[in-house]
């Protein structure tokens, strides 16, 4: 057999990039910010950190149990098919094990629904200033993007939120999914049941409509509940979820779907196997029936976080009502200054750049210690 020889001296002219396909081509990484893990090293626990939007207080007791009785059998594959925690949600949501599906957090199967349903002869819809990875699923497929204005700044009840209206007169034809988020991120904005009810009448039975409900468990608007309440009326929505929040299990990253039977047997054609961890699943699965600390978490949020706005806003800061774990604070000139002026005082916020806002900072509500070390460090 003849011996495979590259030529002596030559430099190797080799560049991925070029080999990836158009879609993946157009795609820039998913960016989180700092990188905490190095700063964490090392600053301990001299830094606080309000730009991921995590729980401070954690998991709950029974879900910090379950995932450590987990830990001497995590040689093992974990199940598949995830049955405890979805018989878990099951009993909770009252909807049937058939019609969720598990993902390494909602971030996975955002993209998955995309890759599924969607390529490059398909239109997705979403507003502008929504969540990121909703863009990012679109590019991943070669999806025609159709990005929808927000609503005016000016706006009375949702300034930057979805402009439903606009973003249902913008399906096509052509168009397979519309992803909303409700409440949304960055920005806080949500849209009340009736909103959602008019919009998904309008919207044609073929294409799938995604609702976003990644901090549902902090809702207490008046008039906002949960999509899943038209579920029954309209097979083609979709209610995404996650752990990463309020249930604080952000590092374990698990979320669900509940969808049509027939959409989740779809998505499980393409769903990696074992996507889901062995210590995640009993994590979550535990979290799902521990009331009293999401209860706790829930008035802990609420709290902390209407005490910073009024904070915020007495210094002049303007900042969006929000439902969420989070606030989206509007500065006069480019929040990147701010960020920084916090960021060498060991304080980390999220400058919204990235997502178009460039003279807005979103700030997650941390530890009571943590919100007022934020307050202290502020120009």
């Amino acid at each position: 057999m003849a011996s495979i020889t590259r030529s002596a001296g030559r430099a190797p002219d080799f560049d991925p990039a070029r080999l990836a396909n158009p879609a993946t081509a157009k795609l820039h990484a998913y960016d989180p910010g700092h990188d905490l893990p190095v700063l964490r090293a090392r600053f301990g626990r001299a830094i606080a950190e309000l730009g991921s939007n995590e729980n401070p207080l954690g998991p709950s007791p029974r879900a910090l149990k379950a995932m450590r009785d987990a830990l001497p059998e995590a040689f093992r594959y974990p199940d598949p098919r995830g049955s405890a925690l979805k018989l878990a949600l099951s009993e909770q949501l009252g909807v049937g094990t058939e019609r969720i599906a598990l993902g390494n957090g909602s971030h996975e199967l955002l993209i998955l629904l995309a890759q599924c349903f969607a390529d490059p002869k398909h239109s997705i819809v979403y507003s502008q200033y929504g969540f990121a990875v909703f863009p990012i699923a679109t590019a991943a497929t070669g999806a025609q993007a159709v990005c929808v204005p927000a609503l005016p700044r000016r706006h009375r009840s949702a300034p930057l939120g979805h402009d439903l209206v606009a973003m249902a007169r913008a399906v096509r034809r052509n168009t397979r999914i519309v992803y909303l988020a409700n409440p949304n991120n960055p920005t806080g904005t949500w849209f009340d049941d009736a909103a959602l009810e008019e919009f998904l009448g309008a919207i044609p039975d073929d294409v799938l409509v995604v609702v976003d409900e990644a901090y549902h468990e902090y809702v207490e608007a008046r008039g906002l509940t949960t999509a899943l309440a038209f579920a029954g009326r309209f097979p083609n929505l979709i209610v995404s979820r996650t752990f990463s929040k309020a249930y604080g299990l952000a590092g374990m990253r698990v979320g669900y779907f509940v969808a049509h039977p027939g959409v989740v047997a779809v998505l499980e054609r393409l769903r990696e196997s074992f996507n889901v961890n062995s210590v995640a699943l009993a994590g979550a699965t535990a979290a799902v029936g521990d009331k009293v600390w999401l209860t706790k978490a829930r008035a802990f949020n609420r709290a902390e976080r209407e005490w910073l706005r009024g904070e915020l806003l007495e210094r002049g800061y303007r900042c969006l009502p929000s439902q969420t774990n989070f606030l989206l604070c509007a500065l006069r000139s480019d929040a990147a200054k701010l960020e920084r002026h916090l960021f060498d005082r060991g304080v980390i916020v999220r400058p919204m750049g990235g997502y178009g806002l460039p003279n807005c900072v979103r700030i997650s509500i941390g530890s009571h210690e943590e919100n007022v070390r934020l307050l202290q460090a502020l120009p």
